[in-house]
């Protein structure tokens, strides 16, 4: 592969790391370095990616972000568990756990705290040495959660667009979020004026006639509202206008369109998502996510789409959010009953530290995205300073995929930050 040697790294972890003769899932991981570069002692950077239930890059050489990181790293890219091809979890894969019961209680060892003690588990077997890491989105709010527990394994820390607030419930996080999303889709209607009318025909006739998408599911028009997800990403709006060219097949919605928004809603490539998202936020204390996004879309009735096309408002696109629907999916509906088990729980561990926290030695920077849907930029600059040593960039230069969509420049003042060059 140009530029680059990838080595590939397979590990058998404890399912619960408090019960380590018990059962083991496996943790797959992906070693990059600088092709030539091989047999040098360089430093260990781990890359915790954003999700949860996402996966890292499949590099193609030197691209993105790894172009500056393997300037001075040998970078691993984690499939966090659950995901990938670390003992992948999916329809196909979870009833073999047993009933809903079974299988939300195997879900509950799938959160950060986890990952974290799978990370210092792979870090003793690679390395004797404390190693660097870097945390995009949820991987942020992970890096957050190793800050806390296992600090004495990071040489350093740096975060991206994933700065949690520490004792923020679910509700909070929506109540928050709903504002933030509401204004993503005013600066979207700004710039695309003209799909104000487009969105709304195509609202107005889901509302009367779900369409079926390639997958067998039906297009409904809450289903159709979370496409707005992507607005979020510094290319989001304008795929999101694209997306709604040659939408129609004389009065019915065109194949085309169709099997374009199955692409871009469909959970088949990361279900743990749908399981995994509002439990980020679930710690003691929060009580039970009981479906909070669903839950605080009612104190925001400017989401409501009928009401909207009922009057003259525009049609709003909805965030990154689980709701119940969702699991009309069928590449999810076989996971509603534990999802219900799961959500309706409370009694989920902490996952930082403030003490540990404020008393924190290891040398972390981050950037905080101030105009960014997905995280809550004041909650984010709540905890930055919460955050003994924490060097802050605090920027609207970048949206959430910054880090991504940067060439490496992202990274690379975050390192400076570091190196106290900035």
């Amino acid at each position: 592969m140009p530029g680059v040697t990838l080595t590939d790294h397979h590990f058998s972890v404890p399912l619960d790391h408090d019960q380590p003769d018990g059962e083991h899932i496996e943790i797959y991981a992906r070693e990059v370095v600088a092709t030539g570069r091989e047999h040098e002692r360089l430093p260990w950077l781990l890359f915790l990616q954003g999700g949860p239930g996402m996966l890292p890059p499949r590099p193609v050489g030197r691209d993105s972000w790894l172009d500056r990181a393997l300037d001075d790293y040998r970078v691993l890219l984690l499939d966090q568990r659950g995901t990938g091809r670390s003992s992948p979890i999916s329809r196909q894969t979870l009833p073999a756990r047993g009933g809903p019961g079974a299988q939300a209680g195997y879900l509950t060892h799938f959160r950060a705290d986890a990952i974290v003690r799978d990370a210092e588990l792979i870090r003793r077997e690679l390395t004797g040495e404390p190693w660097s890491v870097l945390g995009q989105s949820f991987g942020g709010m992970c890096t957050v959660t190793y800050l806390s527990f296992a600090p004495e394994g990071l040489r350093e820390a740096m975060i991206t667009g994933g700065l949690p607030g520490l004792g923020v419930t679910p509700d909070e996080v929506y109540r928050a979020a709903y504002p933030r999303v509401q204004r993503k889709n005013t600066a979207y209607y700004r710039r695309y004026p003209q799909d104000v009318a487009a969105v709304r025909r195509i609202a107005a006739h889901l509302i009367e006639r779900p369409a079926p998408m390639p997958d067998g599911s039906l297009l409904t028009v809450e289903a159709f509202q979370s496409l707005g997800m992507m607005l979020g990403t510094s290319d989001g709006a304008d795929v999101l206008h694209y997306l709604f060219e040659d939408t129609w097949a004389g009065a019915e919605l065109s194949d085309g369109f169709l099997a374009r928004v199955a692409a871009f809603l469909s959970y088949a490539q990361l279900p743990l998502k749908s399981l995994m998202l509002e439990l980020t936020y679930a710690q003691r204390g929060t009580g039970a996510p009981n479906w909070a996004a669903q839950r605080v879309r009612g104190e925001f009735p400017q989401f409501d789409a009928r009401r909207a096309v009922a009057g003259d408002d525009p049609v709003l696109f909805t965030g990154e959010t689980t709701y119940p629907s969702l699991f009309d999916q069928p590449c999810l509906a076989p996971l509603r009953e534990p999802a219900e088990v799961l959500f309706a729980r409370g009694d989920w561990p902490d996952l930082y530290d403030p003490r540990r926290l404020a008393a924190n030695e290891v040398p972390v920077a981050a950037a905080v995205y101030l105009d960014d849907m997905y995280v809550d930029a004041t909650y984010s600059l709540q905890t930055a300073e919460t955050i003994k040593g924490l060097r802050l960039w605090a920027t609207n230069e970048h949206e959430h995929d910054g880090l991504r969509v940067s060439g490496g420049r992202v990274l690379d003042h975050l390192l400076r930050m570091l190196r106290g060059q900035i």
